[in-house]
């Protein structure tokens, strides 16, 4: 769908302003697809992340530090989030042995399960959503990477 049919709008201030609000668009419809996927596995997409930052460590325990600085929405509160996980048994948390003040967090076997079962769904969604083939995929990660690029400089 065109962005100017998905906004009912067709005024933009250019061509840079269009391909903001397009990218923001976007990167809702897709959370959008991505949430409602994974409410089969009833957890939500920051809880997802964190199981695989998480998984990604495995067997190694992490501190909520780290994981924050891995985080894709920065803005989650990932100790909320590992709350979340630990109620449904997937994830555990456990002081450091060596700052009482930090504390340690890894996956579970249950955990890890569900993991695997909602990154195949997941990846369903994504080749049953994303109408673009690899080649096109790598372009669009190119112009995002180079989009950044100033915010790397500072």
């Amino acid at each position: 769908m065109k962005l100017e049919e998905a906004i009912k709008s067709t005024k933009f201030k250019g061509e840079r302003h269009k391909a903001i609000v397009n990218i923001l668009y976007t990167a809702y419809w897709l959370r959008n697809h991505f949430s409602i996927a994974l409410k089969e596995c009833n957890i939500t997409l920051e809880q997802y992340n964190v199981m695989r930052i998480l998984r990604g460590k495995h067997p190694e325990q992490m501190c909520v530090k780290d994981i924050g600085s891995r985080i894709v929405e920065k803005s989650s509160n990932v100790p909320r989030i590992i709350d979340r996980l630990v109620a449904k048994n997937l994830a555990v948390r456990m002081p450091s042995k060596e700052d009482k003040r930090e504390t340690l967090v890894s996956i579970t076997d249950q955990g890890l399960e569900l993991l695997l079962q909602a990154t195949s769904i997941m990846d369903n969604k994504r080749d049953e959503i994303l109408g673009i083939d690899d080649e096109a995929a790598h372009e669009v990660n190119e112009l995002l990477e180079r989009m950044r690029l100033p915010d790397e400089l500072d």
